[in-house]
């Protein structure tokens, strides 16, 4: 049983408080607002292939322009490129798409793994933003919600990608997954890639053998200075569940000056306060 379901038997016979309807949508805006300002798109190029879309995102009843070729990263010596492979702004049956989709091209099978992970994720993210808004338009209204209130609602689904860095061979780069409506969440993907040797890129590499103590003291330090004087910090303990080491799955992307930044998902090693931290390596 899911958590809109718990919450359908909890609640049924609960009066609605008269401020729901305001609290919810603060709620959906301050998660519109939280999630758009992370967007950094810079080119974006048009083009009208909803074929292929139709293909891509199979079942959702969309119908946007979709972009292709539309270079984040030029070409660099005919090695790679990565594209805006689907871009589409449209709002459907209460939802908000906001999906910036990359591909990269790049001979080898490597581009092609890394498109297919991506995409399977974006499918996933997709579906499951759709099951989520009717499970709680079922719970809403099975706890006494009217359809005025419900208009007024709204789910904001994101999909969005940035580039981190780029050289002559390699790119690294993020894709970004939320949705923001009464709850909010948010999830991050990093593919750091050699596309001359085509193969990821691992902490060892920018690191050295030593990658794993020289991360674990960085990243411990930068925990000890977020203490404050009254000894507060929103990062748990290890006994909580907090930071105790890194290893082969934890994410990381690579700044334009060369500077490794090591990720952690957010509620990972920390309160929700403190969003989805990070840790430049010095």
């Amino acid at each position: 049983m899911n958590e809109f379901q718990n919450a359908k038997e909890e609640y049924d016979n609960t009066p609605i408080p008269a401020e729901l309807s305001e609290r919810v949508r603060a709620g959906i805006q301050e998660g519109r607002a939280r999630h758009r300002a992370r967007r950094g798109r810079i080119i974006r190029r048009w083009g009208a292939t909803a074929a292929c879309f139709a293909v891509l995102l199979a079942g959702l009843n969309l119908s946007p322009t979709i972009a292709r070729a539309a270079a984040e990263v030029p070409v660099l010596g005919g090695l790679f490129q990565v594209l805006t492979f689907v871009d589409y702004d449209k709002t459907e049956d209460g939802i908000h798409y906001d999906v910036t989709v990359p591909q990269v091209e790049a001979e080898g099978n490597l581009a092609e793994k890394v498109n297919a992970v991506i995409q399977e994720k974006v499918d996933a993210h997709l579906a499951k933003a759709r099951q989520d808004w009717d499970d709680y338009r079922e719970a809403f209204f099975a706890t006494g919600g009217t359809e005025e209130e419900w208009a007024d609602r709204e789910m904001d689904v994101i999909v969005d990608y940035e580039i981190k860095s780029q050289s002559e061979t390699r790119v690294s780069f993020v894709v970004t997954f939320a949705e923001g409506w009464v709850a909010s969440m948010q999830e991050r993907y990093y593919y750091n890639l050699d596309l001359s040797e085509n193969r990821d890129l691992t902490l060892r590499d920018y690191l050295g053998e030593d990658w794993v103590n020289i991360c674990n003291a960085s990243i411990q330090k930068q925990i000890d200075a977020s203490v404050d004087e009254e000894g507060f910090t929103f990062f748990f303990t290890p006994e909580m569940g907090g930071f105790t080491t890194v290893d082969e799955t934890t994410g990381f992307y690579i700044r334009e000056d060369g500077t490794v930044v090591v990720c952690f998902p957010e509620y990972s090693i920390a309160a929700g306060a403190a969003g989805m931290p990070e840790f430049p390596i010095a």
